[in-house]
């Protein structure tokens, strides 16, 4: 039997357990190792300390983050906070360390300026802190770093988001499901934020790097118009339902939109394969003959079935069509849609709306 997937703790949870600890050492004069912290909805995960050192009116304390069997690119990070006490009145604020960004658009949850230390992840390491010391004032300064915190960046979307210089401390809940992607999606919903908040009309939703390069081409979008949607259209797609935008588009191969247009909204192999017979029974809609759609019954992919098609059926652009349907669909008007197909290769095959 399997073992069921381990769960998690986000860089916000590692970060409020290294600052709990380094403000006990401050209060108390000892770092708890383990530190044990409460989170929002009632969790109490202890951490092991990797480092702890204490001055006269400071501490600084470090948990490796175990992010459980999520694919998380901080897993493994070390989460390095420094608490230092600041004068009476001064309360409760927060500094971007090494490989930490700071926000430099508008339109995320944080002014431009900050340290894209999210308010989950704030409000979580004001309540451990004030566990320490009760409800009285807390004048303290919180600086968190992440050692090689730039280059873990890069492999994020946070540069395309205005967060430079690092990455974001994130979490709502302190805990991270296995593959529920939840960074991912937050990503998602912040680039449709910051498309707004520039004043952009059309963004573009892309399942990856060689979609993304032809819609840019084939409609001159900015990079910062650019949504990388991966497989998640339907977090997308929900979340422009309640937050339109004038335009939308979407983009990817014949697999995936093929995925789209039969109704599913996670495009990834692991929650929708491509329904080989969906696109057999299109075929048989769009005129194939009986030698066609018997081929087509023995393909195992949807590349095959589109090379047996050939180019005198326009099934491409019926999935760009269907696709177009499904996201009008969940988006239930007010934007404006077009959906484009591509092959391996970047060639535009299918283009509806």
């Amino acid at each position: 039997m399997d073992k069921p997937l381990r769960k998690g703790w986000t860089t916000g949870a590692c970060a409020a357990a290294a600052a709990k600890a380094a403000w006990a050492a401050l209060v108390t004069g000892d770092f708890p190792d383990p530190v044990g912290i409460v989170l929002p909805r009632g969790e109490t995960p202890a951490f092991p300390l990797a480092e702890c050192v204490r001055g006269d009116d400071w501490a600084r304390a470090a948990v490796v983050k175990d992010a459980g069997d999520d694919p998380d690119v901080t897993h493994g990070a070390t989460i390095r906070v420094t608490v230092a006490k600041t004068a009476a009145g001064g309360g409760l604020t927060f500094r971007a360390g090494e490989g930490v960004g700071t926000v430099t658009l508008p339109g995320l949850p944080l002014a431009v300026g900050e340290p894209a230390i999210n308010p989950g992840p704030r409000a979580q390491i004001e309540a451990n802190l004030r566990a320490v010391s009760g409800d009285g004032p807390l004048d303290a300064v919180v600086t968190i770093a992440i050692p090689g915190g730039a280059d873990l960046a890069a492999k994020t979307m946070n540069g395309r988001l205005g967060i430079l210089g690092g990455l974001s401390i994130l979490g709502t809940t302190g805990v991270v499901l296995p593959y529920s992607c939840a960074a991912w999606i937050h990503a998602i919903h912040r680039g449709v934020d910051v498309a707004r908040a520039i004043g952009l009309s059309h963004v573009a939703g892309c399942t990856g790097k060689t979609s993304e390069a032809a819609v840019r081409r084939l409609h001159g979008l900015e990079e910062r118009a650019m949504i990388d949607m991966g497989g998640f259209a339907g977090a997308l797609l929900k979340y422009l339902r309640g937050r339109p935008l004038p335009r939308l588009t979407l983009g990817g191969g014949f697999a995936k939109m093929a995925k789209l247009a039969a109704g599913a909204q996670d495009l990834h192999s692991k929650a929708a394969p491509v329904d080989l017979a969906w696109l057999t029974g299109l075929a048989a809609e769009l005129g194939g003959g009986a030698a066609l759609l018997e081929a087509l019954g023995q393909a195992t992919s949807a590349a095959q079935i589109l090379g047996l098609a050939g180019p005198d059926l326009p099934l491409a652009a019926t999935v760009a069509a269907r696709a177009r349907e499904s996201a009008m669909a969940i988006l239930a008007g007010g934007v404006a849609v077009d959906v484009v197909v591509f092959d391996r290769t970047g060639r535009l095959i299918g283009h509806a709306g």
